[in-house]
């Protein structure tokens, strides 16, 4: 049990959840989070219900009796102190804030089965999360949704060094993963700017994509095996470390990108390829997109089996990254930069073909300027001025952030047409992406957070990216910022056969509410 000092500290947090909290100036503040709309971030997140319409379903309250049955079965990692949970409430951008007064830490795929199973039956809502990392709202609570983290499942269970077939728990973060793998000669299928931070468990459940997709695909073709605690706390183990297993339906492909609301991932069984011996990046500057996408098409045929990489960003985004992180540009100003990745096995095969693209694209005036690295230090320079992007535009004001897919040729039509209609009203409107898989992040900043801002961007870049058979969330997923605008990458029967899978995994509904689906008006429970 909670000692009587810190149980009353958690409960008079919990009393003030249920709508009785005072602001500092004395008006009520009911809980919630900020929008309705939009993948902003803004210097502090405040929970403002009444911008989203959305009413808090009928789960049970939590009450004394639960916690009390929490800290039985996960003693000292149950956490109800206000400080304590305040940090799970609250998104990565700082746009969203629930109001969750429990976080569970489990160490075993057996306690997230009784947890769940007790949630259960007690109709009480879980909110699952890994490294909080998401941009859409899909990792912290709309409401008091209890706090399932996977921090602490973070044991390495297995590699197989003939295969490279890894399997771990939900929790470990994806760095650590990399930095072990490459002691044993091999590297992860995939690569994220939040690596530090994100977990294993957390990038497949919501399918991220990275920089290192054009080589090596997409999670749900990596992803071997999972094991799942399903909402009524039964676990699935579909666990396999086989390459070829045709025996019924793939079940896996149901959880990859479900987002925590079918069930929770607790283990992962992932196939690894062999480190790379050899690595070069090229950083270049373009004079237009049209030069970008020819540089690309030029690169694809003369690299061949060695690009792994292909990374745009424009003028906009180097200026961001100049000014807010003082990073330099090691190239001459151009309107669009583009970074080259190369992977392989002999460094002076790779070096040569290298040599010989870059030679083509600046006699025949793709490129302008540009500048090689091959050793590690000089490569995460130039790697950086890609990556953290994200960080330089978080510095500039409240962020409008948009993950789309579009056919190549259009990828920067949309940030073109972005800014002509915004004008003034917007302070930057940025563009990159992974242009070899046809990702495109829209950004766009402000000096604060503007509802006529909003209203003048969505529904606008959705059905912009509709009319071109885009997809409206290319790697993100739909979180809770996005669920209400699935139609414009999915037909109706299609979302309709979704919520069927949702009804019959979790019929009660408790996995992440709010969260990837659309949903009918619930009355308020308040």
């Amino acid at each position: 049990m909670l000692s009587p000092v810190v149980w009353r500290r958690g409960a008079a947090w919990l009393r003030s959840c249920r709508g009785k909290v005072l602001r500092r100036g004395g008006s009520r503040e009911p809980p919630g989070v900020p929008r309705a709309r939009g993948c902003g971030g803004s210097r502090e997140a405040v929970p403002t219900r009444e911008r989203y319409g959305v009413r808090r379903l009928p789960f049970a309250r939590l009450a004394e009796r639960d916690v009390a049955f929490f800290e039985r079965l996960v003693p000292g990692r149950a956490l109800s102190g206000e400080e304590e949970v305040k940090p799970f409430n609250v998104d990565w951008l700082k746009s969203l804030r629930g109001c969750s007064q429990l976080v569970l830490k489990p160490q075993t795929t057996a306690e997230v089965s009784q947890i769940l199973r007790y949630c259960h039956e007690r109709n009480l809502a879980v909110n699952p999360q890994g490294g909080n990392t998401g941009l859409v709202g899909g990792s912290v609570p709309v409401f008091d949704e209890i706090i399932l983290s996977t921090a602490l499942m973070n044991q390495i269970i297995s590699f197989d060094k003939v295969s490279g077939i890894l399997v771990c728990q939900a929790g470990c973060v994806l760095e650590r993963l990399s930095e072990y793998l490459d002691e044993q000669g091999f590297i992860m299928p995939l690569d994220l700017g939040a690596k530090g931070s994100c977990h294993i468990g957390g990038n497949v459940a919501t399918n991220a994509g990275g920089l290192r997709l054009l080589r090596y695909g997409s999670l749900r073709g990596t992803v071997l095996g999972l094991e799942v605690v399903l909402a009524d706390g039964s676990a699935l183990d579909c666990l396999t470390s086989l390459r070829k297993d045709n025996t019924g339906y793939d079940l896996k492909q149901l959880f990859i990108g479900s987002e925590g609301t079918l069930g929770v991932i607790t283990a992962v069984s992932i196939l690894c390829p062999q480190k790379p011996k050899a690595v070069n990046v090229a950083f270049l500057g373009c004079q237009s997109f049209a030069k970008v996408l020819e540089t690309f098409t030029t690169c694809r045929a003369m690299l061949g089996e060695i690009l792994s990489a292909y990374e745009f960003m424009d003028e906009k985004c180097m200026e961001l990254v100049v000014r807010h992180l003082k990073l330099s540009s090691p190239v001459a100003d151009s309107p669009f930069y583009v970074l080259i990745e190369t992977s392989g096995s002999n460094s002076t095969h790779d070096e040569e073909k290298l040599n010989n693209f870059l030679e083509w694209a600046m006699v025949s005036g793709l490129v302008t300027d540009g500048t090689v690295a091959t050793d590690d230090k000089k490569i995460k320079v130039l790697w950086s001025l890609r990556e953290r992007i994200t960080e330089a535009l978080t510095h500039d004001g409240y962020v409008y952030k948009y993950d789309v897919s579009l056919p190549v040729g259009k990828l920067y039509d949309l940030v073109t047409d972005m800014r002509a209609r915004l004008g003034q009203s917007a302070k930057n409107v940025v563009g990159y992406g992974h242009l070899g898989d046809g990702n495109l992040h829209l950004n766009i900043t402000a000096e604060s957070y503007s509802h006529s801002l909003l209203d003048a961007i969505e529904p606008f870049v959705y059905e912009w990216t509709a009319r071109y058979s885009g997809s409206i969330s290319a790697e993100h997923g739909l979180g809770f910022k996005k669920r209400q605008f699935i139609q414009y990458s999915k037909p109706r029967e299609a979302v309709v056969l979704m919520q069927q899978f949702k009804a019959m995994l979790d019929p009660k509904g408790i996995l992440n509410p709010y969260k990837t689906l659309p949903s009918a008006p619930e009355r308020s429970t308040y």
